[in-house]
């Protein structure tokens, strides 16, 4: 059998210590907190990552879209398109995309600047929506069914089609389209157990409280 490598474990210890720090530092920060909102807040994200992996194009709820992020996501579309084009054609096609995904991402680096937890997972199951409505826009490409909008008037253009087109992935489109869809759930699952994780740190601090008051 090889001797062990000692720097083999070494580079383990900040590993874990770092993760040993996170999950306290959110423990310490859940402690106290009111859970029944934020377990609401919790059923609230999870019927919008149902929603959106059911159907995601089917209209209802505020706005006729598809949940309460989707009206937010389509205005922060649009003003990325006006933000990315002087920097060039494509990257003004592709702005739109690039920035209702680099929104919410800013939210969560302020969410952990004021050590906001459970707005983290918000923010991670904000991110999730608008990769997937990405992805659902992506492998529209092939079929071209989504109805376009744009606020700058004429002739609404479809943003991936031209995109993929230059670049010569019209083939790929679909499965572009899929990966980002599958990843989107992915960071959705990841806000949802973060979220749970913190109302049930929240709960049960609460409910230690209430019996050592009790005692």
């Amino acid at each position: 059998m090889p001797p062990r490598d000692p720097s083999r474990h070494r580079r383990r210890e900040p590993i874990a210590v770092l993760v040993r720090s996170i999950v306290a530092g959110v423990r310490r920060r859940a402690s106290g907190r009111t859970w029944w909102p934020r377990a609401l807040a919790l059923v609230w994200m999870t019927h919008i990552a149902i929603d959106l992996w059911d159907d995601p194009m089917k209209p209802r709820g505020l706005l006729n879209y598809p949940n309460v992020f989707a009206g937010l996501n389509l205005g922060i579309h649009e003003l990325g398109h006006a933000v990315f084009w002087p920097l060039g054609e494509l990257m003004g096609f592709a702005g739109g995309s690039l920035l209702q995904c680099l929104a919410p991402i800013a939210g969560m680096v302020m969410f952990a600047r004021q050590r906001d937890d459970f707005a983290i997972a918000v923010a991670l199951t904000w991110l999730g929506t608008n990769v997937f409505s990405v992805g659902v826009y992506m492998a529209d490409a092939v079929v071209r069914e989504l109805p376009l909008v744009t606020p700058f008037g004429g002739e609404p253009i479809h943003d991936w089609v031209t995109i993929f087109t230059r670049l010569g992935l019209m083939d790929q489109a679909a499965s572009i389209g899929m990966a980002m869809k599958l990843g989107a759930m992915a960071w959705i699952g990841l806000g949802l157990v973060l979220g749970g994780w913190i109302v049930f740190e929240a709960w049960r601090t609460r409910h230690e409280d209430q019996a050592h008051a009790v005692f």
